[in-house]
C-alpha cells in the first residue's frame, strides 16, 4: 500500500485525474482516494511508489509520500473510554 498527500487535489475531477493516471499505468491498481484529508492510497502490483508518484505529477498534481493511515493508532479524547468529551 503507497498513500500520498495530494494538497492541491480539490473537487471531484481531480480525483477522477488521478485515478485515471494510476489506472493507466496498472489498470488493476486498487485507489481510494478521500478528498476532505487529500490522501490517496493505492494498492499496485505492477508500479512502485516512484512510478506512482511520477504519473500521478504527469496528471498535474504535487504528491506527498506518507505513511500509510492504517498504520496510525486511533486517538482517543483524554478522561473518556469511549472518546467522547463529557
Amino acid at each position: 500500500m503507497v498513500a500520498f498527500e495530494v494538497k492541491d487535489m480539490t473537487c471531484g475531477h481531480c480525483v477522477s485525474m488521478i485515478t485515471k493516471a494510476v489506472k493507466f499505468l496498472d489498470g488493476d491498481a486498487q485507489v481510494a482516494i478521500d478528498l476532505a484529508s487529500k490522501r490517496v492510497q493505492i494498492e499496485s502490483r505492477a508500479a512502485d511508489e516512484a512510478e506512482l508518484k511520477t504519473a500521478i505529477e504527469e496528471a498535474g498534481y504535487t504528491p506527498t509520500p506518507v505513511a500509510a493511515v492504517a498504520a496510525e493508532p486511533p486517538q482517543k479524547a483524554a478522561g473518556s473510554c469511549c472518546g467522547c468529551s463529557r
